[in-house]
């Protein structure tokens, strides 16, 4: 008989209550339990004399009180986008990086990061702030600011040496998250990207939840032409459905190599089974464009320079234009004033 997972979670409990731990009971609940997690739990008279009063009694119930504190410490942010991608190495940091620094070309607009890999946080090194540090004020913590318009919180700017590992379990993991959001001065700003890792736990749980009542316009799904990984998206797109988070649409990063010199586009990796054109159109989101691989990119983001400033000309920029246009023709403004045309 082929091994098969523990009895899963509730797929909307887990989802309705993300950062809480069923308590662990001592004892089968009895037939007229309330529930371990309701408000009456530990407390009503069927409870009377059950091995599992007392915990029943001590666990958390009702809603995070930090909620209202977070929805009013991003008052000021109009509009809060995910940057998803559920497979590791399709570049989602890179063009989280690449998209925020679109944005910002626009010198009327403000921009911010939250990187939320709180184990590989790659961020400020492609925005060219490792080094720095947090400014803490009475008002909350400052973000870092990589230029006038744009800004970044990353957990990179707290470590004592940059190459020091992250070893946290997920309650500590949402703990930072949460403080990213509550303790943040983010002030008045247009776009905030929320850089995430690989995956669908605790992180994607975490802000899902924290930022719920605030409002999340959306999430940027990232991806590969390859089919390995449009598997991984796939999931990613279904996490997103389930908890209830509309996907402003699909990017396919790495598309086609361009060459710096004459500018040529090759196919490094070849698409197997459509790419990403393919994949929107099978799970009927919206197909935002192809970035295609410019070595350069590669070079900007270790150098910590702005792709757009070193090689406006690139074929990369004006793909990634484009997706700017895209996302925000998906939540409704009006493309051409958010970046118009060169």
């Amino acid at each position: 008989m082929a091994p098969s997972l523990e009895e899963p979670e509730a797929v909307q409990d887990v989802l309705d209550n993300p950062l809480k731990a069923r308590p662990q009971l001592v004892a089968p609940e009895p037939e007229h339990c309330p529930g371990p997690e309701s408000e009456s739990a530990g407390k009503a008279d069927s409870c009377a004399g059950c091995p599992n009063q007392a915990i029943c009694a001590s666990a958390p119930k009702g809603p995070d009180p930090d909620i209202p504190l977070i929805s009013d410490r991003l008052s000021g942010v109009k509009h809060k986008i995910l940057i998803l991608s559920g497979k590791g190495g399709v570049g989602k940091s890179t063009f989280t990086s690449l998209l925020a620094h679109a944005f910002a070309t626009n010198d009327d607009m403000t921009i911010g990061i939250m990187d939320t890999d709180i184990c590989g946080p790659s961020i400020p090194k492609m925005m060219g702030v490792e080094s720095e540090t947090i400014h803490i004020s009475n008002t909350g913590w400052s973000p870092v600011w990589v230029s006038d318009n744009l800004g970044v919180m990353s957990i990179q700017f707290m470590l004592p040496n940059r190459d020091d590992a992250v070893i946290w379990r997920g309650p500590k993991k949402n703990g930072l998250i949460k403080q990213f959001l509550k303790e943040v001065e983010w002030g008045n700003m247009d776009f905030l990207l929320v850089d995430t890792p690989p995956g669908t736990s605790d992180e994607h749980l975490s802000v899902n939840s924290f930022l719920k009542e605030s409002g999340i316009d959306g999430a940027v799904m990232v991806t590969t032409p390859q089919e390995v990984a449009l598997l991984d998206v796939r999931k990613e797109i279904d996490f997103c459905r389930k908890a209830g988070i509309r996907v402003l649409g699909l990017v396919e990063n790495m598309s086609g190599f361009v060459c710096p010199k004459c500018t040529h586009e090759s196919q490094i990796f070849k698409a197997t089974t459509g790419g990403g054109a393919a994949l929107a159109k099978e799970m009927n989101i919206p197909f935002l464009g192809e970035v295609p691989l410019d070595p350069r990119i590669g070079m900007a983001c270790d150098y910590g320079e702005s792709f757009f400033d070193q090689f406006p000309d690139s074929p990369a920029c004006k793909s990634l234009k484009d997706v700017v246009r895209g996302v925000a023709h998906e939540i409704g403004l009006e493309a051409q004033q958010i970046l118009p045309d060169d």
